[in-house]
Order: structure tokens, then C-alpha cells, then sequence
């Protein structure tokens, strides 16, 4: 089976102004690039479906969500927190960004294809169930993994994420769920600065230090991670795909190369296989070098397809 490609439009009509770093020339950057490219044809490419209120709400506090449907301009710019605004197209655009999660979920369980990739913006690990932050309005791999587990009845799943930034709305969705096991790295001390301490058996983290390159994240895994999602055994992965610890990306402060995105996709894509059957979902969260986010999503996705 072919790995799914998951997008919408409508993402790229979410604006936050012209010197904001999650701009929709992210997106058009992977899109070009793998157009160019010979994955494009491989790919299952779906367009994605709108997520409807009643998954949003198995996360989100239900006035939250009216907040956010409230303060969704029709002209001109709001802002919803301090680092993340609203233009006349975001509400569509996180709609649909959390559609591609619940999609991706549906075409793995229904065999159309082997894993998927959710090319999602606004991004959403930053989100917590009642705080806009971080460029983020709605969980998008939250929203899906609930969504898996009630529909599917999936019981142990694994989440991992390589975001330069620590997940902290994911820590606040699962952080009581032991039947999530949940992997993060992220450059440490750094934005959000909260969470990272959380104690919880079923939650690993690795904080790296400025300057790190990918050997400690390798280390990481070899010596921590991958023993702890062999005694988890999951039945389903999900990653939150940021890209901003690359040596490139102006925010990030890690000197991550794009082969070592390589080489830790190809490492969770084995465990996968082993106890998953390889059912993965993985989500676009940061990257903004839209030069080397792009190179890094199509050596991820090659990875995923197993080239």
C-alpha cells in the first residue's frame, strides 16, 4: 500500500502577516518541491475533509471552541494569543488542518493506505484544550488519536515528537493516559519553557542543549526510546513532525541535518512495522526555513515510503 499525502487549500489562505515566520509559503515550498520530484506520483494524495465540532470537542473545552469561531475576522488580522493571529481564512484553515488527522485515520484503519502524512497548517502541538499559542488553535494529532481510539478502539498508541519546540499542549492531553506512551525531544531551556518536567512514567523526554546536532537524538533513541515502545507494544503511531531543529531554521537553535530526519523516521517506521502493522500518522508541525522544511518533509516522506 502507498503512503497518503493529506492537504487542503484552505491552509494556505491562513495569514498571519508578511513577517510572520508560520507563513503559507511553508506549505507551497513542500508542495513545489515534491511536485518537482519524483515521490509526487507515489503518493495517495487526498484532499482533506473539515473536522466537525464534535471532534474538536473531544479535546477542546466547548468555550474555547466558540472563543475561537468568535474572534475569526471577516477583514483584516486579530490576534488570539500573543504569537498566533486570525485572518478572514485561519478558521477554515484549522478546520481543515484537523480534518487531515481524522482522514489519515480513516484511510490507514480502511487499508487505502500503509501510513499518511498530514500536511498541516496552523500547526497544533502547542495547542491545550482551552489555549490558542504557538502558531496553534486546535491539536491536530490530538483530536485524531481520540478519534482513533473511540471509532477504532485502539487501546495503546505511541506519539512522538522532534519538534524543536517542547509539545506542551500534548503533554496536557495525555499526561493522565498511560496507555499513551509519549516520546519528545526539544531544544531546552526554550520556548514554551513549561512541561518539560512533567513526571509520568508513560512520558519520555529528552531536553537538548543549543548547539546539539542529531548524534544525541540518535543516542537518545538507541539507549531510552526504543526500548520503552518495545515494553509498550503500541498499535498505532503518531508523530508530530517539526523541523526546526535543522541547522538551517532561523528559530531553532539545534544543528540537526536533514539525514538525520532520515534516519529517525526509518527507526520509528521499524518498531511500526513490529507492533503496528505499520499504522502511522504524522503531522507537519515547525519548520520555517521553507527551503530545508521542504527538503526535510520529502526525505521524511521517503522514509515513510520506505525508499
Amino acid at each position: 500500500m502507498k503512503t497518503g499525502f493529506i492537504y487542503h487549500p484552505a491552509c494556505l489562505t491562513h495569514d498571519m502577516g508578511p513577517e510572520h515566520p508560520e507563513s503559507p509559503a511553508r506549505l507551497a515550498a513542500i508542495i513545489e518541491r515534491l511536485e518537482r520530484g519524483p515521490l509526487w506520483a507515489e503518493l495517495d494524495i487526498y484532499t482533506a475533509h473539515r473536522a466537525e465540532d464534535r471532534h474538536l470537542l473531544a479535546i477542546h473545552h466547548p468555550r474555547y471552541l466558540e472563543q475561537i469561531k468568535q474572534l475569526a475576522p471577516q477583514h483584516g488580522m486579530i490576534h488570539a494569543g500573543p504569537d498566533t493571529a486570525m485572518s478572514p481564512g485561519s478558521l477554515e484553515a484549522a478546520y481543515r488542518a484537523a480534518g487531515t488527522g481524522i482522514q489519515a485515520v480513516d484511510g490507514i484503519m480502511n487499508h487505502f493506505y500503509r501510513n499518511a502524512f498530514c500536511a498541516t497548517r496552523p500547526p497544533g502541538h502547542h495547542a491545550e484544550p482551552a489555549t490558542t499559542m504557538g502558531f496553534c488553535f486546535f491539536h491536530n494529532l490530538g483530536i485524531a488519536a481520540r478519534y482513533l481510539r473511540q471509532t477504532y478502539h485502539i487501546k495503546r498508541i505511541c506519539v512522538i515528537d522532534f519538534d524543536v519546540h517542547q509539545d506542551n499542549g500534548t503533554v496536557e492531553i495525555f499526561r493522565d493516559d498511560p496507555d499513551v506512551l509519549f516520546l519528545s525531544s526539544f531544544q531546552h531551556p526554550f520556548y514554551p519553557n513549561s512541561h518539560w518536567q512533567a513526571e509520568h512514567p508513560h512520558m519520555h523526554f529528552a531536553p537538548l542543549a543549543a548547539d546539539t546536532d542529531g548524534t544525541e537524538i540518535r543516542d537518545v533513541w538507541q539507549r531510552e526510546w526504543r526500548a520503552a515502545i518495545r515494553a509498550h507494544q503500541p498499535e498505532f503511531f503518531f508523530i508530530s513532525a517539526g523541523f526546526d531543529a535543522h541547522e538551517d531554521d532561523p528559530l531553532g537553535e539545534l544543528n540537526w541535518s536533514t539525514e538525520d530526519y532520515r534516519w529517525l523516521t526509518e527507526a520509528i517506521m521499524v518498531e511500526a512495522d513490529t507492533y503496528a502493522q505499520g499504522r502511522l500518522v504524522s503531522f507537519l508541525e515547525g519548520g520555517y526555513d521553507v527551503q530545508a522544511l521542504a527538503e526535510c518533509v520529502e526525505t521524511h516522506l521517503a522514509a515513510l515510503m520506505g525508499r
